[in-house]
């Protein structure tokens, strides 16, 4: 793709996010894509949001699961960013006009106390970056018609981002041990989904040291403050007006989320 062809893709994407209207796969309309495609089409979509007053407030972390990546015919992650327009209030109204076709998912949030940036970053580096964690839902979304993505599909729809939802009860990354904290998501009090969170590369942690390496290589730090979502501990379950999803970590505590029709709170 030359520099237009990217801007057309990006300008595509943009559109999808005004008009509520999902595309055709962008692989097929654009074949011969490549995975440097795809990122430069996300970061275009977020210099234009940057452009109108919005700020990155952090990076999530897809395709962390054995799964997920046997899906899409890949073997490591991709990231996306996290703007401040994505960040919903717990049980705060959340509106499903906002999004296309949403759907989610739970995560354990790390949010940062000092910047990381690799590459070179290990697990001890990663720790020490740490300010706590928090139980999380992530807000998955797709401009991409009936979620017909491929890899670089959602890494050019900016990882299929949509919204978070954090909670607010903060714990030191030193205190639990990622690995085996399990979680449940209930959808208005309906057990829809377990997991823990060894499930997210064997553990949140090498997600984020992952981000950190790969963002490093691009020349882009992780800034301190920033919110990190690792990917989520189970399969993402949809959501419409009208629900409320609950995740709970152990030790960690829950966080809920609630859908309103309309796309203003």
């Amino acid at each position: 793709m030359d520099d237009q062809t990217r801007s057309e893709a990006a300008e595509a994407l943009l559109g999808a996010y005004a008009t509520r209207v999902p595309l055709e796969p962008l692989t097929a309309t654009y074949p011969g894509m490549t995975l440097e495609d795809a990122y430069a089409v996300q970061l275009l979509q977020m210099e234009r949001r940057r452009a109108e007053g919005r700020t990155v407030t952090g990076h999530k972390v897809g395709l962390t699961s054995v799964a997920m990546q046997r899906l899409l015919g890949v073997s490591e992650p991709d990231y996306g960013h996290l703007l401040d327009d994505f960040v919903h209030l717990e049980h705060a109204p959340v509106p499903v006009g906002r999004f296309l076709q949403p759907r989610i998912e739970p995560e354990v949030a790390f949010v940062l106390d000092a910047p990381l940036r690799g590459p070179g970053v290990s697990v001890a580096d990663a720790l020490r970056a740490v300010a706590f964690v928090l139980p999380a839902l992530e807000i998955v979304d797709s401009r991409i018609r009936d979620w017909r993505i491929g890899l670089l599909d959602t890494i050019a729809d900016n990882a299929s981002s949509g919204g978070v939802v954090l909670g607010s009860t903060p714990t030191p990354v030193g205190e639990v041990d990622l690995r085996r904290v399990g979680a449940t998501l209930h959808r208005n009090a309906e057990l829809v989904g377990t997991g823990v969170g060894g499930a997210v590369l064997g553990s949140p942690v090498t997600a984020l040291v992952w981000l950190a390496n790969t963002l490093g290589a691009r020349g882009v730090t992780l800034e301190a403050g920033h919110v990190v979502l690792p990917g989520a501990v189970c399969a993402m379950v949809p959501v419409a007006a009208g629900d409320t999803v609950t995740a709970t970590f152990a030790g960690l505590g829950s966080v809920t989320a609630r859908f309103v029709p309309g796309d203003q709170p």
